[in-house]
């Protein structure tokens, strides 16, 4: 099996998988922290892995995302706990892997502070102190790469600025990193011209710029040090157009338009979004408005923009992802 980094020099695109939380839901398990479900429903976070591999994808992220003591914390968890969950997080995913015939890739999902969707990074009147947010990367993404994944999938991040930390922190793995972001749609008033940028006004070139820049790094850029970056989730609700596929191929143009500007090359780019918008139903259960068969109309369009990994956020499902696997074979 050749490793992450030498699959990535191959031109054949990446299936990752799908939602995550959205399947435990689906399976009637609601916990307050996603993450607790490694250790009191083992069995389901093995067979949630196992839907994805089946239906075709190459790469399955850990039941990570909110493991960091910062987020159990949160939940009235004992932090203390963090080690161990993500430890089973891996452990779990290994175990899937293991009863496969098929050669598949492990990332190591690490998710944005609680305190992102308040206030930037550093900003602690709302938010969460950079150093408690480089000690909470730490502690997972070290027990992440000791317990053997693949690469590093930093996703979900509201912040450029906690991007960076988290990179920083990263790289001294040595292990691949993809760097993800969420963004929302923004229109200049003058101009008209749609601009994609985070919850803090980081758009695709603030976030290569940041990362460029050293100042979460001891002045180091940080550019070299990744190999993959892209976006993910992404659900408008003023802006539907802009929500699930149609985002993921916009926000990877301004993505490749933004390495161009900067002259920054060599980077694989990713995606991998919502099924659309959540809405209740008659019954007032959560449901997407992109299914299987419309997600993956867009799959040759959102190629031909450059993704190279491609998966599915929350609302995707292994359906989703088989479907993305016959557009992915017919389209290479």
């Amino acid at each position: 099996m050749k490793t992450f980094r030498e699959r990535l020099k191959t031109d054949i695109p990446i299936l990752y998988d799908g939602g995550f939380g959205s399947q435990l839901f689906a399976r009637n398990i609601q916990l307050a922290n996603s993450a607790l479900a490694n250790k009191s429903y083992p069995n389901d976070v093995i067979d949630i892995h196992l839907d994805y591999i089946k239906a075709g994808a190459d790469v399955i992220g850990t039941n990570t995302f909110v493991v960091s003591p910062l987020h159990l914390q949160m939940a009235g968890q004992d932090k203390s706990d963090a080690k161990q969950l993500t430890k089973l997080g891996v452990q779990h995913a290994k175990d899937a892997v293991a009863r496969c015939e098929k050669e598949v890739y492990i990332a190591g999902s690490v998710g944005p502070s609680p305190g992102a969707i308040e206030a930037d990074s550093g900003d602690t009147t709302f938010g969460i102190a950079n150093d408690e947010v480089r000690e909470a990367h730490k502690l997972v993404i070290n027990t992440l790469a000791e317990e053997g994944v693949d690469f590093l999938c930093l996703e979900t991040m509201f912040s450029a600025k906690e991007a960076a930390i988290a990179a920083d922190v990263a790289r001294k793995t040595e292990l691949p990193i993809a760097v993800n972001m969420t963004y929302k749609c923004t229109k200049d008033r003058k101009t008209g011209e749609i601009t994609y940028k985070t919850d803090w006004g980081h758009s695709a070139t603030h976030l290569l710029q940041i990362l460029n820049s050293g100042e979460f790094s001891n002045g180091d850029s940080l550019i070299d040090n990744i190999d993959i970056i892209g976006l993910n989730c992404g659900a408008e609700t003023k802006h539907q157009e802009h929500s699930g596929m149609p985002y993921a191929i916009n926000g990877t143009k301004q993505l490749h338009d933004a390495f161009i500007t900067l002259g920054i090359n060599g980077k694989r780019m990713m995606a991998y979004p919502n099924a659309g918008m959540p809405e209740l139903n008659e019954n007032y259960e959560t449901v997407y408005t992109q299914d299987a068969d419309e997600m993956k109309a867009y799959i040759p369009e959102l190629i031909a923009a450059g993704a190279y990994i491609i998966g599915g956020c929350c609302g995707t499902t292994p359906k989703h992802i088989k479907a993305f696997r016959q557009a992915i074979d017919t389209n290479t």
